[in-house]
């Protein structure tokens, strides 16, 4: 069986289709597309050629366009849309005493699985930790871990700030979580190179995606620092062998409204002139 199917009375034969193809397993004859040979192998199955065909004829035997979410021009974002979303992000440090709903919750999670990986290998996998008590746990794992870098590896201890943090908990502060209602790891098997990466764009699509939804968020790293050095927070969070954490974020209610973005320093380019 083909990995695609055409509809003969819709395809207008331009091409596009397998020009547009990453793998490049489609080719064009006179009767219209057709894989080529070891298509099935080398499909990185992204869907571009669905995609891409204005004429709706092209389907793939695991995806057809009726399946796909229509691009619609009237929702598309100006550059000023964009750019007053991207200034007016901020990271989120104070959050409401309000549990995040799940559906809410995952409604984000299911957009920023929307975001690209290696070879469209979608290889990304969540932890949320959406129980309060069990965030603070977490925090209290983070401090035990830091007590240890204190007193056996000073130095790196001041170059983080760790003592202050220490004393802190200690009086009932919590800088670790920020008291945040949930907690989002994004971790992946060590089998891919591009694990890292992969987990760190879609972390940063579900950044961007919370505030639609109300919610704000802020990288927790020492809670992913703490968690891939300190064995009693990694068989707290029970990771599966052979996977490792690449990224964590602390997800709420804003309890603060922000009415101004922030200037940022002038990017630092460098033109390569060969």
């Amino acid at each position: 069986m083909s990995i695609f199917k055409i509809d003969q009375e819709k395809c207008d034969k331009d091409g596009i289709c397998a020009m547009e193809c990453p793998a490049h397993i489609i080719k064009m004859t006179k009767q219209g597309p057709v894989p080529i040979e070891g298509a099935d192998e080398f499909c990185i199955k992204c869907g571009h050629c669905v995609a891409v065909c204005p004429k709706v004829a092209f389907s793939l035997e695991f995806l057809s366009p009726d399946q796909c979410m229509p691009i619609e021009k009237g929702l598309a974002l100006t550059v000023d849309h964009i750019e007053h979303f991207l200034r007016s992000r901020r990271s989120v440090r104070r959050y409401k005493d309000k549990p995040v709903p799940k559906d809410v919750f995952e409604k984000a999670l299911e957009i920023a699985c929307c975001a690209p990986t290696a070879s469209n290998r979608q290889i990304v996998k969540w932890l949320v930790i959406s129980k309060k008590e069990d965030v603070v746990k977490i925090g209290a794992h983070v401090i035990d871990w830091m007590r240890y870098v204190l007193k056996t590896h000073p130095k790196i201890a001041q170059m983080f700030n760790m003592e202050a943090l220490i004393i802190e908990w200690d009086r009932g502060t919590d800088r670790i979580c920020r008291d945040a209602p949930m907690l989002v790891f994004a971790y992946a098997s060590d089998e891919f190179a591009s694990a890292a990466a992969d987990c760190h764009t879609a972390l940063a699509y579900l950044e961007l995606a919370l505030p639609g939804f109300g919610l704000g968020s802020c990288w927790a790293g020492y809670v992913n620092t703490a968690a891939r050095q300190w064995p009693d927070l990694a068989g707290e969070l029970k990771l599966s062998e052979k996977h490792t954490l690449h990224g964590a974020l602390m997800v709420g209610f804003p309890k603060l409204k922000y009415y101004r973005a922030p200037k940022r320093k002038t990017p630092d380019i460098r033109y390569h002139v060969g």
